[in-house]
């Protein structure tokens, strides 16, 4: 992302831990339960959740994951992060630019989420994230991309093309919800439905 952009966020994250309201706001928490309810399963080992913001998902995230590296790229967001999983042991807050400091090192990841992130990004950008996703995501992984669709101005594309984008993978889609304000969609290598997993079909 360019520098204007992490300017953007440095103010942001410069006035409160909480810019965008992810604690309060009825929005934001039904989301996040929307997001939880859509994963194929109830537990995953190693997670990575680039562009984390104030770490309300990443909180989520670590009640049923056992290891959840969580990014981003403003450094104030990443104090804002540290400061809230604060004391969450399998939790660890780091600062990445996407998509040149991507943890390939730490692959693979049995889950990916790309929550409120993509559309920050230049489509060329998108496209390597989306390889990169590829390229570290588990045998049995599962990858989430999770955008607001209204337009506003700090879009470098819309949330249609970077899930488009992201679709181009291949990998079977386990969910795809879509609402006025925001679109969902889970894509796994395993291509079975959750009832399917549990035998239930």
């Amino acid at each position: 992302m360019s520098e204007q952009r992490k300017d953007y966020f440095e103010g942001l994250y410069g006035a409160t831990d909480d810019p965008y309201g992810l604690r309060d706001r009825w929005y934001e928490q039904r989301k996040r339960a929307i997001l939880l309810a859509s994963l194929p399963r109830v537990r995953f080992g190693s997670t990575y959740e680039p562009g984390c913001g104030a770490a309300e998902l990443t909180v989520e995230l670590a009640r049923r994951c056992d290891a959840v590296l969580a990014s981003d790229f403003s450094p104030k967001a990443v104090a804002a992060a540290r400061r809230r999983t604060e004391g969450l042991v399998n939790v660890r807050v780091e600062a990445h630019g996407l998509p040149v400091d991507w943890p390939v090192a730490e692959a693979p990841f049995d889950l990916i989420v790309l929550s409120e992130v993509g559309y920050f990004l230049e489509p060329r950008a998108m496209q390597q994230v989306a390889a990169l996703c590829a390229a570290t995501l588990a045998p049995d992984g599962t990858l989430v991309a999770c955008d607001w669709r209204p337009d506003f101005s700090d879009r470098a594309q819309s949330t249609a093309r970077v899930h488009a984008t992201l679709a181009e993978i291949g990998l079977p889609r386990l969910v795809a919800h879509a609402e006025r304000d925001f679109l969902l969609q889970v894509w796994s290598r395993d291509g079975r439905s959750v009832a399917s997993r549990e035998g239930i079909r």
